[in-house]
């Protein structure tokens, strides 16, 4: 998957995509993952996500010159497992990617509220401006929770499933899940101090 963000990550001070234009970035190549598996395949399907993610990165770059590091650990596990599917003909590697960006994502984000390392503050400050401390600690909590329930969530479906199904509940179940867990949480981050309206 290219697992859906929580939300913007590139820096105020860059120039920054449309809301449109980072959606099918972040969307485009799961959907074409979605497509190509119906006609030829999940190996093949496979092939042209790795290509559709790294396309979409260097579009991202060459248009904002950034890549946020989220994005970038995300291509860097779709590569690789999507990489050993293809070498070992084995679509497992593919199925267990979305348990490792989630595992891996909230493990970090609890690692950083145990050491007051504020790692969400640091990829989305930019984003929520006027977000408060209590805020951020709350929101990295929301966060490292919901991935956390994600992972468990992408195990349990891809092994009572077929490959067809999981696929399917990648776009129809994940995406839908984060965009309104993301939601979920404005009004909380509101009463933290968020300011959406954009500064002059």
């Amino acid at each position: 998957m290219s697992d859906v963000n929580p939300g913007p990550s590139i820096e105020a001070d860059k120039k920054k995509l449309k809301g449109w234009q980072q959606a099918l970035l972040d969307i485009g190549p799961l959907v074409l993952f979605f497509i190509t598996n119906s006609y030829f395949g999940i190996f093949t399907a496979t092939a042209i996500f790795m290509v559709a993610i790294l396309t979409a990165m260097i579009i991202s770059y060459v248009t904002v010159r950034h890549v946020s590091g989220l994005q970038l650990f995300s291509a860097v596990t779709v590569l690789i497992m999507g990489g050993l599917t293809i070498w070992l003909h084995s679509e497992i590697f593919i199925k267990l990617k979305p348990t490792i960006f989630y595992g891996i994502a909230s493990a970090l984000l609890f690692f950083g509220l145990l050491t007051k390392r504020p790692l969400l503050k640091q990829l989305l400050g930019a984003a929520y401006p006027g977000l408060s401390d209590e805020g951020w600690n709350k929101l990295t909590r929301n966060w490292a929770i919901f991935f956390a329930f994600m992972a468990v969530l992408n195990e349990a479906v891809w092994r009572n499933t077929d490959t067809d199904f999981w696929i399917s509940f990648k776009i129809w179940g994940m995406i839908p899940l984060t965009f309104i867990f993301a939601a979920a949480n404005i009004p909380m981050m509101m009463r933290h101090g968020l300011t959406l309206e954009e500064k002059k």
